[in-house]
């Protein structure tokens, strides 16, 4: 640990609709809270060109405004918000420590993580090119824009089959590219897109290129990984659907996480194994993964940090 000291009563950890939503109820409840935002402000959303489905904007929204109406939220109320990272954390005592860039050490009564989640890519330079731009991780935030045109999604398991079956209400038509010759997904999910007409399934098959026209996506280079044959498919959106990575390496080995790293919280509840630390938002959430349902469990871990406060000052006197 560092020799530069601060104590906080509510350190949070990460930004985005968790982060800020705690920050928030936290600052108005005179926990005084500091953030430390990470490598990314705002997390994901800062990536997101526009966000239709967060209520209070009925005109829509882009995200890295969304995100920056957030930060201004929660620095009214008074949050301390500081761009670091965390390098390493001690959660050993009631008193919990952090370092922040390898070099200052924060002890907190209560620590909220709001690390997020990251969509796993494909790593096509293309990909990030389009990324925004008819380019997307998620269906449910950005199926809408394709309305009556044609998508394609990669993946095979559950979360790709629920993906191109909500894509397949709103598409005209769906190409499902899938790597190997079967389905990863459940076989319920696997008959809800074999049923469903407007899905073609491509099997063996993986994308080489996304093409486009600069500004947007015209296409997608496919190739036959037994063949090694190449088509061009048409379609104006391309959805990568293999799954997301919690942001969660920092604790591993110190607070509870499933086999894929997502952080274990208390049934109804975002308390973590440790006492004094929360977790909310996409680093304990791989079920709904929504802004919306995100800031909800910011709301939640602030409130239970506020209350965790008031239960220990009220033991101690």
């Amino acid at each position: 640990m560092s020799r530069e000291t601060e104590h906080v009563k509510c350190l949070i950890i990460g930004s985005g609709p968790a982060g800020y939503t705690a920050a928030i109820y936290a600052a108005r409840a005179d926990l005084k809270p500091v953030m430390y935002t990470g490598i990314t402000p705002g997390g994901q959303l800062t990536q997101t060109t526009d966000v239709e489905n967060f209520p209070g904007y009925p005109d829509g929204v882009m995200g890295p405004q969304m995100m920056e109406d957030f930060r201004k939220q929660a620095e009214r109320f008074g949050t301390d918000i500081r761009f670091g990272y965390i390098t390493a954390v001690d959660f050993s005592n009631d008193v919990h420590k952090v370092v922040v860039d390898g070099e200052k050490t924060i002890t907190a009564e209560t620590v909220i993580i709001a690390t997020g989640a990251t969509a796993k890519w494909l790593g096509l330079e293309s990909e990030q090119k389009y990324n925004g731009f008819g380019v997307s991780a998620c269906a449910v935030c950005d199926g809408f824009f394709f309305r009556g045109q044609d998508v394609a999604i990669v993946g095979a398991g559950d979360t790709a089959a629920e993906e191109a079956t909500y894509l397949a209400k709103l598409a005209n038509k769906v190409h499902m590219l899938v790597r190997r010759d079967e389905f990863r997904a459940s076989k319920a999910m696997q008959h809800r897109v074999l049923n469903t007409p407007n899905i073609e399934i491509h099997y063996n098959t993986q994308a080489k290129e996304i093409v486009g026209d600069g500004q947007s996506v015209t296409g997608v280079l496919v190739y036959d990984n037994q063949t090694f044959a190449e088509t061009l498919l048409p379609v104006t959106g391309f959805f990568v659907a293999i799954g997301h990575k919690p942001n969660t390496e920092l604790f591993h080995g110190i607070l509870d996480m499933d086999a894929n790293g997502y952080l274990i919280t208390k049934s109804d509840s975002t308390r973590t194994n440790i006492e004094g630390v929360f977790a909310c938002g996409d680093v304990q959430d791989h079920v709904y993964r929504q802004a919306v349902t995100a800031a909800g469990t910011g709301c939640m871990a602030a409130l239970e940090a506020e209350r965790y406060l008031a239960a220990k000052e009220h033991a101690v006197f």
